[in-house]
């Protein structure tokens, strides 16, 4: 936006931060609040903090810098006060769970290291951050973020302390973290409709039992390189001899490759449409399966495993596959687990399976619009703070853009 379009903004956004930050104790935390949020709108390639106090007529680098990186606001109830805003605007159809990286020069950042960085596409050194997005087809806006730390930090006491890692941070996870973030959700009084993710979640067991126990259904992709018993394969135990503990429950013959069971079913193809993109409708063609996933997690690995105690692969309940396999394709491009039941329509789990792509748009706005990644302090504090401000800067062009009354522009 330009200086202009933002002034003339004031008033709303001034009313917008005295009801989301009003957790914040004093008056000048929330001045600098509404300041760093116009400086965020704010048309610049950078959104650091000098250039943006630069551009802005109040700007005040010093200020901004010790509320942002000093200052002990908790950013907790402010987020809270969004996703419970926005959830009532919204109404998500899904809960979208993914992690974004943010590439970083030299080892002081809190959680820096080299890992996988999905902007570069390879490893690098980078900050990772899971997140938990609230999506329909036409929006969506995040919920809810932490900073992973990686496990070489867990070992480094004196690097968090400078860092200010709290001392009750430790490494987990990433499908552990988002658990995490769930159960904030949940104690929020928010309830998830539908959770999705992509296959670094979706191939994790432990994740999908998790989200059962917690009562959450689930559309996670799959890698496709997942085995699976037929749905009414049964786990034989072998009778007791008493020589030695008793044998492990087996399967008697030993899982196949998804697409095997995905061919078996090639007649029962659909083609569905889920959404209008803008080259045209996204048409492809999916079919459902009820298989009883494995506990291994490719043929390669089932056809490692020896005999005894070491084939058995979990016993796990049926669940529902659904396959992508466009027409001319020579297998499937697609795959997705879910807890729901098999008769559940194919649209509605392709609609809710797609719907990952939504928070790209999350993504680039809070990126290239918001300067999500252009933070440049190293504190866990202030990593925070910046992400809960951005967050709170696309809430409220988020709540603009669906509000009935405000005048879209040409």
């Amino acid at each position: 936006m330009r200086l202009g379009e933002v002034e003339r903004l004031r008033g709303e956004l001034a009313e917008f931060v005295g009801d989301v930050f009003g957790s914040l104790p004093r008056r000048d935390q929330r001045r600098w609040g509404e300041c760093y949020l116009r400086g965020l709108m704010l048309d610049g390639r950078r959104k650091s903090i000098q250039p943006m106090a630069e551009r802005l007529p109040d700007g005040n680098m010093q200020a901004l810098q010790q509320f942002v990186n000093q200052s002990p606001w908790d950013p907790l109830p402010v987020r809270c006060r969004i996703a419970r805003r926005l959830s009532e605007v919204l109404v998500p159809e899904v809960w979208v769970i993914d992690d974004v990286s943010f590439p970083k020069c030299g080892q002081a950042s809190a959680g820096v290291a080299r890992q996988y960085c999905g902007v570069l596409g390879k490893r690098a050194n980078c900050q990772v951050a899971v997140s938990v997005h609230a999506a329909t087809d036409t929006a969506s806006c995040p919920l809810q973020w932490q900073l992973y730390l990686p496990a070489e930090w867990t070992n480094e006491p004196d690097r968090c302390r400078r860092a200010g890692i709290p001392d009750g941070i430790v490494h987990q996870e990433k499908w552990r973290l988002a658990l995490s973030l769930l159960d904030t959700l949940a104690d929020w009084r928010l309830k998830a409709p539908v959770v999705v993710a992509d296959a670094g979640y979706g191939t994790s067991t432990s994740f999908r039992l998790a989200l059962e126990e917690r009562g959450l259904s689930y559309v996670l992709a799959l890698t496709g390189k997942e085995v699976a018993h037929v749905q009414h394969a049964e786990p034989h135990r072998p009778a007791y001899g008493g020589l030695g503990p008793p044998t492990l429950p087996r399967y008697r013959n030993p899982p196949r490759a998804l697409v095997l069971h995905a061919a078996e079913a090639a007649d029962g193809l659909t083609n569905v449409t889920w959404r209008q993109g803008s080259k045209g409708p996204m048409t492809s063609t999916f079919t459902v399966l009820s298989v009883r996933p494995s506990g291994k997690q490719s043929l390669a690995a089932a056809q490692k495993a020896g005999g005894g105690h070491h084939r058995w692969d979990g016993v796990l309940p049926a669940r529902t596959v659904l396959v992508e396999w466009p027409a001319g394709e020579a297998a499937p491009t697609g795959y997705w687990i879910s807890n729901l039941p098999v008769t559940t329509p194919v649209e509605d789990l392709v609609r809710w399976a797609k719907m990952r792509w939504r928070i790209e748009h999350d993504y680039r706005e809070l990126k290239h619009g918001l300067g999500l990644d252009h933070f440049e302090g190293r504190t866990w504090r202030g990593w925070h703070h910046h992400v809960t401000l951005v967050t709170a800067a696309q809430a409220f062009l988020t709540l603009r853009r669906l509000d009935p009354k405000v005048r879209t522009p040409a």
